[in-house]
């Protein structure tokens, strides 16, 4: 072998290298924004479950305020609305 042929091997090497390179760098950066973006949503589902058993805990004292006993509200106990 030559060296103009060995030399002309390791540029087409290089360069396919260069390329897989510049492949994986972009799907980093794909990669990076989805994880991103999941990261904004998991905050907000947090809060927003956080938000959801406050209400309830709200609802629940307030439903055990309803019973001068204290022995707390069950729905069952309500008449239906056709009654």
């Amino acid at each position: 072998m030559t060296d103009e042929t060995t030399l002309a091997r390791l540029e087409r090497r290089f360069e396919a290298l260069e390329s897989r390179l510049g492949y994986q760098e972009h799907w980093l950066d794909t990669l990076d924004q989805a994880i991103a973006a999941q990261e904004q949503r998991l905050a907000q589902l947090e809060r927003l479950s956080d938000l959801m058993r406050q209400r309830l805990r709200e609802q629940h004292q307030w439903l055990k305020g309803m019973d001068p006993e204290g022995g707390g509200y069950a729905p069952e106990d309500e008449k239906p609305p056709h009654y």
